[in-house]
């Protein structure tokens, strides 16, 4: 072995073994709905060596990346065997996405990848390009992958290589080691992106939250969270879909909006973690935000608090796709607490944490949006109003 080689070697080994023992502290907020840690629990950096790198010195005398890794992002998240999994959508340098797990005790920090990625199953319309896997447990006794495939639109011309069809794949286990593929979800809408599944029957059958839209990118005439039935998930085709949340004009989702990770359930209500993206001159933002629906009839909304939740800051704000909060991943833990995992700037995995009693008390009594600037007003002085007691008037 060579000097160069030797020495590229044991600092890259260093530096890795330093990232993965990194412990991750608490940051102070301000707001009190949730604590933020200073550090990603996640990012390309995590992903091992020897998936990268060629550790034979005769053929890597330089000891390069021959595999690179371009980002660790939009994890699914679930608690298995007392341990903090997530299903991580790790993108290599040639764009293409493929899943991987990532698995901590704490679910703060600590998280290591398993020695291989997962092997995904393909149809018999093998995917271009897999990526944001949401996980739930559902009642049936297996735990389902609902994913996004993607495939070039065959009806696309030579001339334009970027046209693209996403639908929603899905893969089942019971053990994150053997991986069922079960045929794409049917619709009658073009296009399906952020598809979850609902973690228990309803009416008998499985019940899907969709993001039906016209375009690849552009929602067109669809859009919002939808809602829909299906009597099997070997062959799932959702029939009818109804609309449960709507974009609006001028608030956080105007442009697009979907849900995130499968819904908590609560003594008041199933709890939704979803995004939405609005339009900026600098391009589209991407928020989080919640809402509660009701325990007997989940496509009945009951609450829905105004403004975003998560909203990137500092440098989660910059990235391959800057100025994005994006999750697919949340866990509800036996004790009241909840990990929340979100992505900045399709780039990194944070987490922030949270309790059941803390969310549901900012879903119940942050007012709704009024829709104008007015109805903004009138809620601030109402609250203003309600203070006066508490201080001595000047």
């Amino acid at each position: 072995m060579n000097s160069i080689y030797e020495t590229r070697r044991r600092r890259i080994e260093g530096e890795y073994q330093t990232l993965i023992e990194r412990p991750n502290v608490p940051v102070f907020q301000t707001h009190g709905w949730y604590t933020r840690y200073e550090h990603p629990v996640l990012t390309a950096d995590h992903v091992p060596l020897t998936w990268r790198f060629d550790f034979n010195p005769s053929t890597n005398p330089f000891f390069m990346e021959r595999l690179g890794v371009n980002a660790a992002f939009n994890a699914g998240a679930i608690e298995h065997d007392g341990k903090i999994q997530m299903v991580a959508r790790v993108e290599g340098v040639d764009r293409k996405s493929f899943f991987a797990i990532a698995e901590s005790e704490t679910g703060i920090d600590g998280f290591r990848f398993w020695d291989t990625p997962i092997v995904l199953p393909e149809t018999d319309d093998p995917d271009t390009n897999v990526y944001d896997m949401r996980l739930v447990k559902h009642e049936d006794g297996f735990i389902y992958g609902l994913f996004c495939t993607e495939r070039r639109d065959p009806a696309a011309p030579p001339s334009d290589q970027s046209a693209a069809i996403a639908q929603c794949g899905i893969v089942r286990t019971k053990d994150f080691i053997s991986w069922e593929r079960l045929p794409d979800l049917v619709t009658k809408s073009p296009q399906q992106r952020n598809v979850v599944l609902h973690p228990t029957f309803v009416n008998g059958k499985y019940a899907f939250y969709t993001r039906p839209q016209d375009g690849f990118i552009d929602t067109g005439s669809g859009g919002g969270i939808g809602f829909g039935l299906a009597a099997t998930m070997d062959g799932a085709v959702i029939d009818h879909e109804v609309i449960v949340d709507d974009r609006i004009y001028h608030t956080i989702k105007e442009s697009k909006n979907g849900l995130g990770p499968a819904p908590i359930r609560t003594k008041d209500g199933w709890l939704h973690l979803a995004h939405g993206a609005r339009n900026t001159a600098s391009g589209l933002r991407y928020v989080l935000y919640l809402f509660l629906a009701d325990l007997d009839d989940p496509a009945k909304v009951i609450a829905r608090p105004g403004g975003y939740f998560i909203a990137p800051v500092g440098e989660e704000r910059v990235g391959d796709v800057s100025n994005v909060t994006f999750s697919n991943g949340w866990v509800d833990r036996k004790n009241g607490e909840v990990f929340i995992y979100y992505a900045s700037s399709d780039t990194r995995m944070h987490v922030a944490t949270s309790t059941v009693e803390q969310l549901l008390d900012y879903v119940k009594n942050t007012p709704e949006d009024g829709l104008r600037s007015a109805k903004s007003v009138e809620a601030r002085m109402s609250l203003i109003e309600r203070n006066r007691q508490y201080f001595s008037r000047r």
